[in-house]
């Protein structure tokens, strides 16, 4: 599957190259027009440059990125996430992600906007706080564990599992990461 920022740069060097704008360019554009939603952004690229929705919906996200100023530091995403209430859920976060990168070298942590993404040849799990009370693990797993811990889930992971304390991150949570780990390679 590869990396997802290698797979969006390339798809934006392409509509670059297709096109013979830059993002720069194109951004220029929507400033001038006052397009701010990203919807109103992609019908634009649609009807104005014949872009298919998947190129022009990656084209709006880079063109919003470029308007911002840039991309946002993982840092900050990550005490954004863990603002607030969701202050004491930040050490559930912690715990998870030292668990994964012990896994191995190859264990990518990729902070992403609404959550923290461990990767390995592909993702093979995903931490969020959904709420000030608990931290979300997504797992992509062949099987669901045995308990009641971990339920099915539909969407970019195959599996879930709630924790509201540091110590539920136990033997148990570092089993499913190894299995989703190894899954991953």
């Amino acid at each position: 599957m590869g990396d997802p920022q290698a797979q969006a740069s390339a798809q934006i060097a392409n509509i670059e190259a297709a096109t013979g704008r830059s993002v720069e360019l194109f951004a220029d554009e929507v400033a001038a027009a006052g397009l701010e939603k990203h919807g109103e952004i992609v019908a634009h690229f649609k009807a104005s440059h014949g872009l298919t929705h998947g190129n022009a919906n990656a084209l709006a996200h880079a063109v919003r990125t470029h308007l911002a100023g840039g991309p946002a530091e993982p840092d900050a995403l990550l005490t954004l996430q863990y603002a607030g209430a969701k202050a004491v859920l930040r050490p559930i976060l912690d715990a998870l992600v030292a668990q994964a990168s012990a896994l191995g070298d190859d264990v990518d942590v990729v902070v992403q906007k609404t959550g923290v993404s461990l990767r390995r040849a592909k993702q093979f799990a995903l931490v969020q706080a959904p709420s000030a009370t608990r931290v979300q693990l997504g797992l992509n797993l062949d099987a669901t564990p045995p308990g009641e811990r971990v339920t099915e889930a539909s969407g970019m992971c195959t599996h879930r599992a709630s924790l509201t304390a540091v110590d539920e991150v136990d033997d148990e949570v570092a089993g499913w990461l190894s299995a989703a780990y190894e899954r991953a390679g």
